[in-house]
């Protein structure tokens, strides 16, 4: 019987008709529906993010995102978009992960991260209404949920204290002799902090340290902050969503940063996407975007 599909018609139909509600949403807000290339030219440089490589007369990746090609559609004037369609992420396996999934990625031109984190909140509970779910809203910094959780400062505490802390916690993987500040901050958010999440609560999350900006811009001050969101749904995260970064000099900076991350973990560079970079040099639009 392995040929049997894994899945049933409820849950096929259930899938249906919050593919329904989602496009509903959009369509009630004027965002337009795209759908753009599965295969690029470029890879991904995120050393957190595994692609699949082709080679069929010339290499070619399975996106891990539509982030990419959906800038330069906003730097070309499309206004506020959405995609809804299959990534690829190799290597991530598991009981909340697959190879191969469909994401729902948004941008929002005009708008700031934190009008954008509502939406989204929007979205889940409506999403969750109509399954007959009703869930609350709470949100926090990322700063005060280590705190409230984990009892360190994120922004403040030294690298020696999060190492000290995070094994007070029972936390002393195998091979941690090589972790940076944020895989240790990193390890204290899906370990402790997660489980203990609120079930029936979206937990949104913003403001996080500068060195996990991505693809956000990061906001002046002491410290300086990443303008960036996640939302948990009970303990699984649900989204990241970023005030985008729109200098071009900066993104190209922060994508040779990350090859050599990659290179001094022994993984394969990634092949930047130029023509992402000469949309952002063109003019990307200020905007948030979530996916």
């Amino acid at each position: 019987m392995a040929w049997r599909p894994s899945t049933g018609t409820e849950a096929l139909a259930a899938r249906a008709a919050l593919l329904v509600e989602i496009r509903r949403f959009f369509g009630n807000r004027d965002v337009l529906e795209v759908t753009t290339p599965v295969l690029s030219g470029a890879g991904n440089t995120d050393p957190g993010i595994e692609p699949f490589e082709l080679a069929a007369g010339c290499t070619r990746w399975l996106r891990t995102s539509p982030e990419y090609a959906m800038k330069r559609l906003l730097a070309a004037g499309s206004g506020d978009i959405y995609e809804l369609g299959p990534v690829f992420r190799n290597g991530e396996a598991g009981r909340h992960h697959n190879p191969e999934f469909t994401l729902l990625e948004w941008y929002r031109v005009g708008w700031t991260y934190r009008q954008l984190m509502e939406e989204v909140a929007e979205l889940v509970c409506d999403c969750g209404a109509r399954f007959g779910h009703q869930w609350r809203g709470v949100e926090c910094s990322y700063r005060e949920l280590l705190q409230r959780h984990a009892g360190i400062d994120p922004l403040a505490a030294p690298d020696k204290d999060l190492r000290v802390r995070a094994r007070e916690l029972g936390l002393d993987p195998v091979g941690n002799e090589g972790f940076q500040r944020d895989d240790w901050l990193d390890l204290l958010i899906s370990h402790i902090v997660q489980p203990a999440l609120p079930a029936d609560t979206l937990t949104l999350v913003h403001d996080f340290p500068a060195s996990q900006a991505a693809l956000a811009r990061i906001r002046p001050g002491e410290p300086p902050l990443a303008e960036r969101f996640e939302a948990f749904l009970g303990k699984l995260e649900l989204a990241n969503g970023y005030q985008e970064l729109t200098d071009a000099a900066e993104q190209r900076a922060r994508f040779e940063r990350e090859n050599l991350r990659r290179a001094a973990s022994g993984r394969r560079t990634a092949p930047l996407d130029e023509r992402l970079l000469a949309a952002l040099e063109e003019g990307l639009p200020d905007c948030a975007g979530v996916a």
